[in-house]
């Protein structure tokens, strides 16, 4: 099949959803209850089978490989002294959600009612989505005000233990950050050891939780290695309808028909990188591309926010971290056979193990950072660790005012977008920056840390002035990996605004973003259970608007 050849029908669906990652996988469990809808789930990359999607500590080994990851790269970043960063992406069944860091976050009450206000519909508010939240969950302690017992989305407490972070717990509490039992009640100011989307030890994707127990459903169709390079959208400027999506499998071109929506789930990157491969976008970058503009949508690839991380790291003595535990023969066989035998020990670990949340100055509301506390250190993610005992104190601004964009590199699909986070681009994310290395430094010279004494080598001891500190921030700053807003939802005279309080593309009736790239800001946390809940919230709008026979409605 040459380009200038249409594509093969492959079939005809009610729903046809972009991206098999955490939001589409409950999109498929949740529209394909209904028996009498037919649900197709593209996915560009493979199934999630492989043995390092299973084992906790195994994203080492998928974060970067193409099996796994979209393995893309930003722009380079002045703020961050010229360098470019890895921008992982999941590439499988699951997403995200097969190579992430499993901690289970929701953020603060604070995030969703500004949601609510910034796109006019109360239904987003903190006490309108505490009932998604717990109904999509199982939480190791069962029912509560705030945990629910009955959902597919597993929340686990972690199973091994690190003297070093429990003295780090007691050293930040001498700074004043308390510390608490539960970071997901709506205030989550304080520290604890993370909870982890994990079960007896392995990985909990969204695709185990909510994908895989619904495979052998006859009315759903998962087509695996097919990458999305079109919406199809038919209709004059006053009426457009989106009908199906092109993808190409193999080598081959196919096409896939929508009776009902097209539903793009593909995340912050890759959902207004096909919008805009679509036309729908700014028409000067398209037309700069050769793409004709089909609708004109200005915020389409803007509004990028991600939650920069200050690495800050510390030789320590008389301690036991990773470091060392992990250049020994005798400790690699230790960690298999703890793993084997009880699904314990480093194996089992999240990236992170122990978390804080804190203002990094009076001047804020609520706690603007969140630490992730490791005990272990590398130079940069992809090296070997370091062979002496260390810990890092990784801290982020969760809400930067910073902002970057996703633009096409060129109009191939197969291109990898061009992507710009433009971090410490604002005065105010500078200041935090400054303010979150002394804080942690006054943590790590607290009497309880000072036992170990520390020894700062990460940015080091030299940098002291906040001209400095701002240099030293550019050098170990690196994402999270916690891209949103890049198709954010927001009230009709919102200019920027790409989809509407119920998820529908402004001006293009049976087409809906749901994923991540929809939050007008972005939560205080780690920002993969949030894209649960809009999964939720948005298949139950998909519903409610096919039973009142509106899906065909004009969403403006």
């Amino acid at each position: 099949m040459t380009p200038a050849d249409p594509p093969r029908p492959f079939g005809h669906y009610d729903y046809v959803i972009v991206g098999a990652g955490t939001a589409g996988c409950v999109l498929a469990n949740r529209l394909s209850a209904d028996p009498t809808k037919r649900v197709c789930l593209l996915e560009a990359g493979k199934a999630d089978n492989w043995m390092w999607l299973q084992i906790p500590v195994g994203y080492l080994f998928c974060i970067g490989n193409p099996r796994t990851d979209w393995c893309y790269q930003t722009a380079p970043e002045p703020g961050l002294n010229g360098r470019a960063l890895l921008y992982a992406r999941g590439k499988t069944l699951g997403g995200c959600s097969a190579i992430n860091a499993m901690i289970y976050m929701r953020g603060q009450s604070r995030d969703y009612d500004e949601w609510a206000a910034a796109c006019g519909d109360d239904r987003w508010l903190w006490q309108n989505v505490l009932p998604i939240f717990k109904a999509s969950e199982t939480h190791h302690l069962g029912r509560s005000e705030f945990h629910g017992d009955h959902g597919e989305w597993r929340v686990d407490k972690q199973r091994l233990d690190w003297q070093v972070l429990q003295t780090w717990q007691a050293a930040a509490e001498q700074c004043g950050i308390a510390k608490i039992t539960d970071f997901n009640s709506g205030d989550n100011t304080g520290s604890a050891p993370f909870e982890v989307n994990q079960r007896f030890g392995l990985r909990w994707s969204a695709s185990k939780a909510f994908l895989q127990p619904v495979l052998s459903r006859p009315n759903l169709t998962v087509i695996t290695r097919a990458q999305a390079t079109r919406v199809t959208i038919d209709g004059r400027s006053t009426d457009k309808r989106a009908t199906g999506v092109e993808f190409i499998r193999d080598g081959e071109r196919f096409s896939v028909s929508a009776h009902g929506e097209v539903l793009l789930a593909g995340g912050a990157i890759n959902s207004p990188q096909l919008l805009l491969l679509s036309g729908v976008g700014a028409s000067t970058q398209l037309q700069a591309h050769g793409i004709k503009p089909v609708h004109e949508l200005p915020g389409v690839g803007e509004n990028l926010q991600d939650h920069l991380q200050l690495r800050l790291a510390y030789k320590v003595h008389g301690v036991r971290t990773l470091n060392e535990w992990n250049h020994s023969w005798w400790g690699k066989l230790q960690m298999a056979a703890q793993f084997v035998l009880f699904r314990t020990g480093p194996l089992t670990m999240a990236p992170s193990q122990l978390g804080a949340f804190a203002k990094s100055s009076p001047a804020h509301a609520t706690a603007n950072l969140q630490y992730h506390i490791q005990p272990l250190s590398l130079d940069k993610f992809g090296v070997p660790l370091h062979t002496f005992p260390a810990v890092t104190m990784s801290v982020c601004n969760l809400r930067p005012t910073s902002r970057g964009h996703v633009r096409l590199a060129d109009n191939n699909a197969l291109a990898a977008p061009a992507i710009t986070l433009n971090y410490l681009s604002s005065e105010a994310d500078k200041q935090v920056a400054i303010d979150a290395i002394k804080l942690t430094r006054n943590i790590a010279c607290a009497a309880a840390f000072a036992q170990y004494r520390p020894e700062e080598f990460m940015p080091g001891a030299s940098f002291q002035s906040d001209e400095q500190l701002i240099h030293a921030a550019g050098n170990i700053g690196t994402t999270i990996f916690h891209p949103v807003g890049t198709c954010k939802m927001g009230r009709a005279d919102d200019a920027t605004a790409v989809v509407d309080a119920q998820l529908r593309v402004r001006g293009i009736r049976s087409l809906r973003v749901i994923d991540a790239s929809i939050m007008p800001t972005i939560t205080s946390g780690n920002t993969n259970s949030p894209t649960i809940m809009i999964a939720e919230r948005g298949a139950a709008m998909v519903m409610a608007d096919a039973q009142r026979g509106q899906s065909r409605q004009d969403p403006r």
